[in-house]
């Protein structure tokens, strides 16, 4: 499949990141970006009550106000996540908050939510759901910086896309807004999970449609953390988890020219450790719950690797900025590489058949 991304590669690369995001969108919208082939290759599952093509989606951040959910699926991914919004539109921290790390094929954002808010991504979802061909479309909710009531936020963020939305990922893991990632200790999780499962429970008596919730974590959790997640998870009507967000760690690129910028270390270098902690959440929730596995994926051969850790689906965001999305014939056929390689004859064969290897692993 001709990728016209890695013609305007290099032009991209001496914008700002932010700029060379925007452009991206605008190649996306122009229909610059060739369309994926149809899926036949057996990578089909039904996850979450849903039909997912192929099992490799891209992630919150790409499209964080809903401008290209359908031509990201016309690549050839089997679902794309918009977001993550918050009640109002939100600035976000100040510039620059995007930083390369070419040498690792990774990026530092301390990004901080910004978004068009509720009202105005609810529009382009009326709009994206009309045109909707194929493909799952997820809505990543967050919580605005300034406000009294995080978990108050994510019900709104339910009730507002409720019906425009697949499924739901509620992220309490960014490191870029205050006080966020406390929602991850064990009461306020409880709470949180309560509230926004009883929200699910109303819109799904009045509207008649049941949406998937998904929650996403953070690789820096203690193993106490991990303990208390994975029990609430199992207790709760929570339909799957995200493992994992960016990392606050910045060993993997030690001396590098941004190794002390604040925010959120994303791409490769955060491969084996996010892995490793898919793996660690999928043994302490016994592989009853579905898990999307995301952090660092280059390539088919890790792609397929978070498979065996523990993963059901896949995502992938940074990835995109190092190889367009042509890289996506790339991932499929290392999973399909993988799968007859170990002898399965499907994906839920595969899921968490290295989970012991990785798990294992000190990082």
């Amino acid at each position: 499949m001709l990728d016209i991304f890695k013609y305007i590669k290099p032009a991209l690369f001496k914008l700002e990141p932010e700029q060379a995001h925007k452009a991206a969108i605008v190649a996306l919208k122009m229909g610059l970006a060739p369309n994926g082939r149809l899926s036949n290759d057996g990578l089909n599952q039904r996850v979450f009550g849903l039909d997912f093509d192929n099992p490799i989606g891209v992630a919150a951040g790409f499209d964080k106000n809903a401008e290209v959910p359908n031509e990201i699926i016309k690549v050839g991914f089997g679902f794309a996540e918009i977001g993550s919004v918050t009640p109002k539109p939100q600035a976000g921290n100040a510039k620059p908050r995007v930083f390369r790390v070419p040498e690792h094929l990774g990026m530092i954002n301390r990004m901080g939510f910004n978004n068009d808010g509720h009202a105005a991504v609810l529009e382009r979802m009326r709009n994206v759901r009309m045109n909707k061909t194929s493909g799952q479309i997820g809505v990543n909710i967050g919580a605005n910086k300034d406000s009294n009531d995080f978990i108050a936020d994510y019900e709104l963020g339910i009730e507002i896309f409720y019906n425009v939305a697949d499924y739901f990922v509620a992220n309490i893991s960014s490191p870029n807004t205050p006080g966020l990632r406390a929602l991850q200790s064990k009461e306020s999780l409880a709470q949180l999970v309560e509230r926004i499962c009883d929200k699910r429970d109303e819109m799904q008596e009045k509207l008649h449609k049941y949406v998937p919730i998904i929650l996403k974590i953070a690789p820096d959790l203690t193993d106490e953390d991990i303990a208390d997640i994975a029990a609430i998870c199992l207790e709760s009507e929570l339909d799957g988890v995200i493992v994992s967000n960016t990392t606050i760690r910045r060993d993997f690129i030690a001396g590098h020219l941004h190794e002390n910028e604040a925010g959120g270390l994303s791409g490769k270098p955060l491969f084996e450790f996010s892995t490793h902690m898919l793996a660690r959440f999928y043994l302490a929730t016994g592989g009853k719950i579905p898990l999307i596995g995301t952090g660092g994926i280059y390539d088919g051969a890790s792609a397929y690797a978070k498979i065996c850790a523990g993963a059901t689906l896949v995502q992938l965001y940074s990835c995109l900025i190092y190889s367009g999305t042509g890289i996506i014939d790339d991932l499929r056929q290392g999973i399909l590489d993988g799968l007859k390689r170990d002898g399965f004859d499907t994906i839920e064969q595969a899921v968490g058949s290295q989970a012991g290897f990785w798990a294992d692993k000190e990082i």
